[in-house]
């Protein structure tokens, strides 16, 4: 164990302590276990099919154990198991089979789950055991001399069959400050078994870091094999303790990529894992990997069907989004006087975010992005502009296209792909005599005159709703004239009511997202007029498209 890694704090003279730092280790093992855990988070399912595709994930950013599941407790883990072997390809990461202790009374040589263990044919396993006396007397309604005989036979009969075995002490800490004399029998008697390692686990979620330190410090003082953590997230506190049990010596964590977990969730691993290895030192993935968690990290999401907060430490969207003044203009200077690391070490990216606080060096940086070199006089022209259009309801830090537009014309642009001369849109209803209420026909038609060069072009076309049957329209005017159109789609189409208190007569904000394929971009538009809000955003989507087209 290293006691300095080089972290301010540590020696003598000015600023010198009188109080023991953290003896941190070198490197911990990083256990994930998302497929078993983090699949009791509410509103998570996932298929045999995801589970392997996250597993594929978690291997690729390079954790050193994946908990598979609990053989033998549904179906879809048992497939799991059957498949692995001949459909993933782990190249860091050991798969591990999850299971419990024999059942009181029972042996453990005729105990289905520990048979099922061992089937599943993974070279390590879990298994959990109760360490809080009343869970033991009033859940599993058994002695607490029976509940430790449990863990021994257990661990026993499957270190037999040559399996490594990590026991998750369920309840631990609540079962310590309780009766901590049974909660170390527990422990001891997985120890003197052959558990390689102790994990001790905040089941409820409820303990605080000094607690977790002072508990985690005294049982690595009392056993010799690995400890381990395991925390869940009811207070808000899963990683501030998972780091708290690494400086007091666990060397073993686990949790969730993103967090995820029954209740409030478990430890997040994409913010554990860069906090132990950027602020801490301490090896937990390859080093080489690390660059590559927000991507997984988003894999994921995507595999859980779960929209990743864009706040989330790390890896979220906004996790190094600069949208105040005063903060982009300092980091256009040094990007370390606002970013605690740099973004690219886990695969992240720094963005300025644009809105009414936005500064001129903002929307330097901005324009720098697209590739424009605005002049200070322009940019406070801009500033201004963007100011009084985010006073009236825009919202351009969403809108990164529509501000796109916005700089490109303060250079003296202006699209000439195509000018509209008007648009209208037709919504007819009726209900014929006899029909059921709710469902009369409805048909909306649009037709719209624009100018393409010399030629004055009518279209009209119906859609299922306004914003289609205008998209539509237009599409078939100036369609013919630019091919490249046919790959730019609208993907999004969002509506909110500004001033709520107004009624149907309140501002609407339009947001519309337009992909080519390749890149995604967001529009606005802001009118009283729902339509009206719709059309200004739809228009700037296909000219912004259309730009991006001819420049490619």
């Amino acid at each position: 164990m290293s006691t300095d890694h080089g972290r301010p704090g540590h020696g003598h003279g000015a600023g010198a302590h009188d109080f023991a730092m953290p003896r941190w280790p070198d490197a911990v093992d990083v256990f994930d276990t998302t497929l078993r855990d983090g699949s009791q988070q509410e509103g998570l399912s996932l298929t045999v099919d995801d589970k392997l595709r996250v597993a594929e994930q978690l291997d690729h950013l390079g954790v050193a154990y994946i908990e598979g599941g609990w053989p033998g407790a549904n179906p879809k883990d048992d497939e799991f198991f059957r498949r692995a072997p001949t459909e993933l390809r782990l190249a860091t990461s050991t798969l591990v089979a999850f299971g419990s202790t024999r059942r009181a009374g029972a042996a453990a040589d005729t105990d289905d789950t520990l048979r099922k263990l061992v089937e599943a044919d993974t070279s390590t396993v879990c298994i959990v055991a109760k360490s809080w006396d009343r869970h033991v007397t009033d859940a599993l309604r058994t002695d607490l001399d029976e509940a430790v005989a449990m863990v021994a036979d257990s661990v026993d009969f499957l270190r037999r069959r040559d399996k490594r075995v990590f026991l998750d002490a369920e309840h631990f800490f609540d079962g310590y400050l309780h009766n901590p004399e049974f909660a170390l029998r527990v422990l001891r008697a997985a120890e003197e078994a052959g558990a390689e390692a102790l994990v001790l686990c905040d089941t409820n979620g409820g303990t605080l870091p000094h607690d977790v330190a002072a508990i985690v410090l005294d049982v690595r003082a009392r056993m010799e094999a690995q400890i381990g953590i395991h925390c869940h997230n009811d207070t808000g506190c899963a990683v501030a303790n998972t780091l708290a049990a690494v400086g007091a010596g666990a060397t073993h964590v686990q949790g969730c990529v993103n967090g995820y977990g029954e209740r409030a969730g478990n430890a997040d691993l994409a913010a554990a894992i860069p906090d132990l290895t950027l602020k801490l030192n301490v090896r937990t993935i390859p080093p080489e990997r690390l660059e590559r968690l927000t991507a997984v990290s988003h894999h994921i999401a995507e595999l859980v069907n779960i929209a990743l907060s864009p706040q989330q430490p790390y890896v979220g969207t906004s996790g190094f989004a600069h949208k105040g003044g005063l903060h982009a203009s300092a980091v256009a200077r040094r990007r370390d006087l606002y970013e605690h690391v740099s973004p690219d070490l886990v695969g992240n990216g720094m963005r300025v975010v644009v809105s009414e606080m936005a500064g001129r060096s903002t929307l330097a940086m901005k324009a720098t992005e697209i590739g424009l070199d605005l002049d200070g006089e322009v940019l406070g022209r801009v500033l201004d502009e963007l100011k009084r259009l985010e006073h009236e309801g825009y919202h351009f830090e969403v809108a990164d296209g529509s501000l796109e537009l916005l700089l490109r014309r303060a250079t003296g642009w202006e699209p000439d792909y195509f000018s509209v001369e008007s648009f209208r849109v037709i919504t007819d209803h009726g209900t014929p005599p006899g029909a059921p209420r709710g469902q009369a026909p409805v048909t909306t038609e649009a037709t719209v005159k624009v100018h393409v060069g010399e030629a004055r072009i009518v279209a009209t076309a119906e859609g299922n709703g306004p914003v289609n049957a205008l998209d539509a329209a237009l599409r078939q005017a100036i369609g013919p004239h630019f091919p490249a159109l046919a790959g730019i789609h609208l993907t999004d189409y969002r509506v909110r009511v500004l001033d709520t208190g107004l009624g149907t007569g309140a501002v609407t904000r339009v947001l519309v997202d337009t992909s080519d394929g390749e890149d995604t971009w967001t529009t606005i538009g802001v009118s009283e007029n729902i339509i009206e809000a719709s059309w200004q955003a739809l228009y700037d989507s296909i000219v912004l498209g259309l730009l991006r087209a001819s420049a490619a």
